[in-house]
């Protein structure tokens, strides 16, 4: 995992780079924000930047600010500056989170795992409309919700939002789950298809999610 750190008070440099090597982070230091900057501008496997304010050529809040336009990468500010209104500003220009010196360097660890920990569960998962999916853990969640699906549902409901606004056959949808459920019928996937409905509070007389399609199948509209 690579870390930028920003940083001109080279003891505080020396410190960090090896408090966080111990924990297997490899960090790259600079003491002056333009030549970071060039840098991450080409670092494609950079993970988080931890940015002082004070800093030499330009203001630590401008370095966020040119680094958030052009990256989503997580900021945390590292500062002595440590008043409401420098945090508020901080926060303004794109930071994810702020630490005022001194501080325990093992504080610094603990926010940078718990940032990485939020990045990487957006990664896993994808937005449909009001509906979130977490294929790694099988989860499907309507605006926050978990839904209660069994395994069968949450295929066919998943399928459904993998091929939004495509007519998809019941013999399509028995094919995608396979003859490990044996040989399903019509009626059976009509049935799954209403227990979904019921769980994510679609009307199938005026269908806001699924739409039945006549003597075919089911195609996901919301």
């Amino acid at each position: 995992m690579k870390i930028v750190l920003i940083e001109d008070d080279l003891d505080m440099q020396e410190l960090l780079k090896d408090y966080l090597g111990n924990y297997d982070f490899e960090v790259e230091a600079f003491e002056k924000p333009l030549v970071a900057l060039n840098y991450l501008d080409n670092c494609s496997e950079c993970s988080l930047v931890i940015l002082d304010l004070m800093l030499p050529q330009m203001d630590g809040f401008d370095v966020c600010k040119k680094i958030r336009d052009k990256s989503p990468i997580p900021i945390i500010i590292s500062s002595a500056r440590g008043n409401l209104g420098d945090k508020v500003v901080a926060y303004e220009h794109g930071a994810d989170d702020y630490l005022a010196k001194p501080y325990e360097p093992k504080e610094l660890v603990m926010k940078i795992n718990a940032i990485l920990r939020r990045v990487t569960t957006k990664v896993n998962t994808k937005r449909v409309g009001e509906f979130e999916i977490d294929e790694e853990k099988m989860e499907i969640s309507q605006d926050g919700h978990l839904l209660s699906f069994t395994f069968i549902e949450y295929k066919i409901f998943l399928l459904l939002l993998s091929n939004q606004h495509k007519i998809l056959s019941r013999e399509a949808i028995a094919s995608y789950l396979g003859s490990e459920y044996g040989d399903i019928k019509d009626r059976a996937i009509d049935m799954h298809i209403s227990n979904i409905r019921s769980k994510i509070f679609d009307d199938p007389k005026s269908a806001k999610y699924i739409k039945s399609i006549w003597g075919i199948g089911y195609k996901f509209i919301g």
